[in-house]
């Protein structure tokens, strides 16, 4: 057991570990000067991992500082990737930063804006029943990135909430209104141009509306995308293209208010759509 002994001459105690056959060895409870804080630090740090590290140096300047130390931050690497020391680090990269950009993976990533506007951009719509034209237009951007601000009224509530839910979709008020009858099989195609290029790619080729929704009276039609084989590792992507309808009780022809076209296996934002469009296979 230890033993404090005090003494009128010393200005602090000393503690006395006592071990067998040895003498009592003195523990200095207040480190003289020699000993400094930053020494401390230093002999502590490497201890740390990597988060606990890079706590530290939002403490104090001086914590910051000694944690800066890309020795430090070699020990960290060294554990996580031990092959990474076998070779000396590029000249523009320190330990510190390949630590930081690499011990997790990065669940998201900002976007960098997008070569493409919607101003730039005229979408050729025309689709079929049973092989008669029943709706042909042009389209520009603007006006599908507009989309259908005030729905119409006799439309069901369900549709009501997709049009106005946080989903990005681009959306089309067809005016005059056409009608369909669901007993027909009903395709649509859709061609995208450039106007800065005057090139043209294909977003849907004769898809069919195969499936019909009836709690938000929607018929919808998918394709998937033609991409660019400058991107050949990027996975089918589908096109979503959404006749929407009035709900007049009528069970066998429906009457078309708007056009809905999204991607939503993989873009959900104005940028996102913007980038996956000029992704496409232009000719």
């Amino acid at each position: 057991m230890g033993m404090v002994h005090s003494n009128a001459v010393l200005q602090y105690p000393i503690i006395f570990l006592e071990f067998p056959l040895t003498m009592p060895v003195p523990i200095d409870l207040y480190p003289s000067d020699k000993v400094t804080c930053d020494e401390i630090l230093k002999a502590v740090f490497p201890l740390l991992d990597g988060v606990d590290l890079a706590s530290c140096m939002s403490v104090c300047r001086q914590w910051r500082d000694i944690a800066q130390d890309d020795y430090l931050w070699k020990c960290q690497c060294a554990r996580r990737w031990p092959s990474i020391c076998r070779r000396p680090p590029p000249s523009t990269m320190t330990y510190y930063t390949l630590y930081r950009t690499f011990y997790r993976r990065q669940r998201s990533r900002t976007l960098l804006p997008p070569r493409l506007s919607f101003n730039d951009l005229e979408f050729y719509m025309d689709i079929w029943a049973e092989g008669r034209l029943i709706f042909s237009e042009v389209v520009s951007g603007s006006v599908l990135q507009t989309g259908i601000k005030d729905p119409p009224t006799g439309i069901s509530d369900m549709l009501r909430y997709r049009l106005q839910g946080p989903e990005y979709k681009m959306a089309l008020p067809v005016e005059p209104r056409f009608s369909v009858p669901l007993g027909q099989t009903m395709t649509i195609s859709v061609l995208v141009k450039r106007t800065d290029s005057n090139k043209f790619a294909c977003i849907i080729n004769k898809g069919i509306f195969d499936y019909f929704d009836r709690t938000s009276f929607r018929a919808l039609a998918y394709d998937y995308l033609d991409i660019s084989p400058l991107h050949p590792f990027i996975p089918g992507i589908r096109a979503w293209v959404s006749l929407l309808f009035i709900d007049d009780g009528n069970e066998g022809i429906h009457n078309v208010f708007g056009v809905v076209l999204d991607f939503c296996d993989a873009a959900n934002s104005e940028d996102e759509v913007l980038w996956l469009l000029d992704m496409l296979d232009w000719k």
